[in-house]
């Protein structure tokens, strides 16, 4: 067997991890975020690169035997946090879980560890490959050690090989250490030569090939200004490539034979996920598909290849899988059902060949219960059956019995409530580029598996759903808007591909003048994309403060930009670059890749069972994301259109409907007033507040009113307000503080809604939907805070979402009743779009306004603005 030695550095992925995952934490309050990243590139690595002997090498300390050539060696690196520092213990008894060597020497880096056992290995005829997030190691790549680079994430890497280097550079890999020798490294605090970047560095080395060379011929290089550096900084330059130069003959005293990967330690690794709260992992390891396998009961079910009416019964389960997740493109690789007669398993062909199914299928009175009616619905609709008669949908019943705990894998829904064991689709299936369908008797069983365990779950989830009062949340509302969701999904929104190219390369050419402009200003072409190249104009060519450095040079973030605006005319270019390239390659670009070839329209998908909070939102392509605050992001609408010639877009949006909720539920008397005398709620927070007349209320003070006002409804602290207003956090307490005074309803409903939560460990909307709350009682104060803010949050924000899925409800069936052609198409947050002849038009604004303003009776009106137009631009 060929050797393999795969050699990891620790620090470099643990940084990685930590920063690329959110903050997470176990049942004890430890952090976890890293140890987990770091866990799940362990698993990918061993998985993918099947190593015969593998090391995980980290840093000793903060000082080595390069502090002593240059002490500033990376001086500029702010100090680990504590949040990662508490992980490196766990990461390390993860590795011994994990059967994996570690090794660190005081006063050398992981680098040295692991460029002097890569060349050791490399003469002894073994594979190497190096992971690491810093790039610093490429240059230890040849034709036997391939350097894998993390990019985005932990998961993403770029592989460095000679070729790819030669190709990326136009350099060999043992000329990186002078390529760094000339540019420096802010991350590692190397100086270089100053106002030397890449691009001079690699052409001064294909003419030279080293800094020795160069310095001895610096009369011919071209440029005075150039020579003069070079000379100033000859002495700078050979100690930064000694610098960046890894050691290949470190004192390491370990020996290949020592580092073989043998196997794991399975009763250690368990006992740490369990420890660590990793419950996924558990799942994916002995704990996870391998007992399921072992615990699956036999089960006895029918192949069949013709569909009879005997095979159907009053009570059915249906289950329909596609693997992919836009069931509008995927195909469906097979079906099953269960009811008292049997389970069966059919191919789609069998349906579509079988009129007995079609028959079933399109009978409103046989009852069906199905995974996820949308999916189940569109997948069957494109095939010309018309499914009808669900009364049970497994996806959203779990979703709402515990929003944050839902998902779409049925194997770990049935574990949940405590059924048969069912394998993952993973391990029937595989995962990314190794997914392929098994033979047919495999998937068969497993779907029976799953049909089998739908018809048990319906009665178990409805009992839950009853218990909790949720059972009309899911019937009348849930159930019914899926089924709505369904149709406005299969029907698109017809877009107008010619405007979206036009757009495409007007934005192109305003690209193109932002560019030169910001040349201009910078006094030289660079990579306006290149955080790295713009960090070395903006905070050494341009001489701006430095806000903030990572571990690869200077922050260039939106947030550090925004701190300099006033510094440098450059910085709102550079800013509105950002932006319209974004519309650019997210939006417009984007768009034009989902438009459907056959209909010419845009068919997203809306997640109903994701946000814990009971908003919808959509994906492929997300339609509620397209930004509306520049005019060039608006824009973008008016490639949205009506299908139909003569047709228009009508849209309407409930006004500050938050604000109408917070007051009904807060009950404050003076919310409650402003809204029935329909004054402007901003104005009227702002006299109350300031303590002045109306007449004297400022757009400044409104505006300050007005971050309050939405503030308090996603329960806003005084450092959240204080930054998006611009004052301290001092004064924004204040603030906040005479809001509270102001508003004594909000204040109680405030302090009793955190109360509950801590009793009941839930809060819910006013049609019953929880969200469950256990970081509430959490020692750990952001986790706590983040939970209480959640409290006053969500019986809000999830009652406005109750109230426009329940809108949407009502609008479809008026839409019927009053025999109109007008469709809806589109929900995006508080507002529906809808096309419709223009004959229509005075009927929908009769009956639009008047069903979403009498969706649920509260104490304050409902108030909702519509509009109309040939396109959706127009119609806003």
């Amino acid at each position: 067997m060929d050797k393999k030695l795969v050699l990891i550095d620790g620090n470099s992925i643990a940084y990685r991890a930590f920063f690329a995952l959110p903050l997470l934490n176990n049942d004890k309050g430890i952090h976890t975020n890293a140890i987990y990243g770091f866990t799940t590139m362990l698993q990918k690595i061993l998985e993918e690169e099947r190593p015969t002997h593998i090391l995980v090498a980290f840093d000793a300390g903060k000082t080595t035997f390069r502090h002593s050539t240059y002490k500033e060696y990376k001086g500029g690196r702010q100090k680990t946090p504590p949040e990662l520092s508490e992980q490196f213990p766990y990461i390390r008894e993860l590795l011994d879980a994990y059967g994996i060597a570690r090794y660190e020497i005081e006063n050398y880096e992981a680098d040295d560890i692991i460029g002097t056992l890569s060349l050791t290995a490399e003469k002894d005829g073994y594979e190497v490959k190096v992971i690491s997030g810093d790039k610093d190691l490429t240059q230890l790549s040849s034709d036997k050690t391939t350097v894998c680079i993390t990019k985005k994430g932990i998961t993403d890497t770029e592989v460095y090989t000679p070729k790819h280097i030669e190709e990326k550079w136009g350099i060999t890999p043992n000329r990186i250490i002078d390529m760094k020798g000339l540019m420096g490294d802010s991350s590692d605090n190397i100086p270089g030569v100053p106002g030397v970047g890449e691009k001079t560095a690699i052409k001064l080395l294909k003419q030279f090939q080293t800094i020795e060379n160069l310095l001895e011929s610096i009369d011919e290089v071209s440029g005075k200004k150039l020579q003069e550096k070079l000379e100033e900084n000859k002495q700078q330059a050979i100690m930064s490539k000694e610098l960046a130069t890894i050691l290949r003959e470190a004192p390491v005293d370990v020996k290949l034979d020592e580092i073989e990967y043998k196997e794991n330690d399975q009763n250690k690794l368990k006992e740490l996920f369990k420890e660590l709260g990793f419950n996924s992992l558990l799942e994916k390891m002995g704990e996870g598909v391998e007992e399921e396998q072992q615990e699956l009961q036999e089960i006895t079910y029918e192949i069949l290849d013709k569909l009879e009416r005997e095979h159907f019964a009053d009570q059915n389960s249906l289950f329909i899988e596609i693997l992919e997740d836009n069931y509008h493109l995927a195909e469906i690789i097979g079906m099953s059902l269960h009811n008292e007669n049997g389970t069966y398993y059919f191919s789609l062909e069998t349906a579509l060949n079988s009129p007995a199914f079609k028959e079933w299928a399109e009978d409103e009175r046989a009852s069906k219960n199905v995974f996820d009616s949308k999916l189940s619905v569109v997948s069957l609709n494109r095939h010309g059956i018309d499914l009808k008669g669900i009364e049970f949908d497994l996806l959203l019943a779990s979703y709402i019995l515990n929003p944050s705990d839902s998902g779409d894998d049925f194997a770990s829904i049935a574990r949940r409530h405590h059924q048969p064991a069912i394998q993952t689709d993973e391990s029937v299936y595989g995962k990314g580029a190794k997914q392929k369908v098994p033979e047919e008797k495999i998937v068969a069983e497993h779907l029976a598996r799953k049909a089998k365990s739908l018809y048990t779950l319906e009665k178990t989830c409805v009992e839950e759903l009853k218990k909790n009062d949720q059972y009309e949340l899911f019937t009348e509302l849930e159930l019914p808007l899926a089924l709505i969701l369904a149709e406005m999904e299969y029907t698109g929104v017809k877009v107008d591909t010619g405007r979206l190219k036009e757009m495409k390369t007007e934005l192109a050419e305003r690209l193109q003048e932002m560019e030169i402009k910001i040349h201009e200003l910078a006094g030289e072409s660079f990579n306006i994309n290149s955080p790295k190249q713009l960090g070395v104009i903006l905070f050494e060519k341009l001489e701006l403060p430095v806000i903030k450095k990572t571990k690869t040079g200077y922050s260039t973030s939106a947030d550090v930009l925004e701190k300099l605006q006033s510094k440098h005319e450059i910085i709102d270019y550079i800013l509105r670059y950002r932006q319209l390239g974004k519309l650019q390659s997210t939006y417009l670009e984007g768009l034009l890749k989902v438009v459907h070839e056959n209909t010419d329209k845009i068919h997203t998908r809306f997640n109903q069972a994701l946000t814990q909070t009971g908003r919808l939102s959509s994906i492929d392509p997300n339609l509620q994301n397209i930004p509306i605050r520049l005019e060039e992001g608006r824009k973008i609408r008016q490639a949205f259109v009506p299908s139909h010639e003569g047709w228009v877009m009508f849209a309407a949006d409930y006004s500050q409907i938050e604000l109408r909720v917070l007051a009904h539920i807060a009950n404050d008397e003076k919310l409650i007033d402003a809204f029935k005398n329909n004054l402007d709620i901003h104005t009227k927070t702002a006299m109350d507040v300031f303590g002045v007349s109306k007449d004297e209320v400022t757009s400044n003070m409104r505006r300050q009113a007005k971050a309050v006002n939405f503030g308090i409804v996603y329960g806003i602290s005084d450092y959240g307000l204080s930054q998006s207003l611009g004052i301290t956090r001092k004064e924004a307490g204040e603030f906040i503080k005479r809001y509270l005074e102001s508003f004594p309803g909000v204040k109680e409903y405030m302090d009793e809604i955190v109360q509950d939560a801590k009793q009941k460990g839930f809060v819910t909307t006013l049609l019953h939907r929880r969200r469950y709350l256990p970081e509430i009682t959490s020692r750990n104060f952001n986790l706590r805070s983040f939970a209480e803010r959640t409290a006053m949050n969500t019986p809000i924000q999830g009652s406005a979402a109750d109230i426009i899925k329940k809108a949407m409800i009502e609008m479809a069936e008026r839409l019927k009743t009053e025999n109109l052609q007008s469709k809806l198409l589109l929900q995006v947050h508080d507002e529906l779009i809808f096309e419709a002849p223009k004959e229509e038009i005075e009927k929908l604004k009769e009956i639009v306004p008047e069903v979403m303003e009498n969706a649920l009776e509260l104490k304050v009106p409902l108030k909702v603005d519509y509009s109309y137009g040939p396109t959706w631009y127009d119609a806003k």
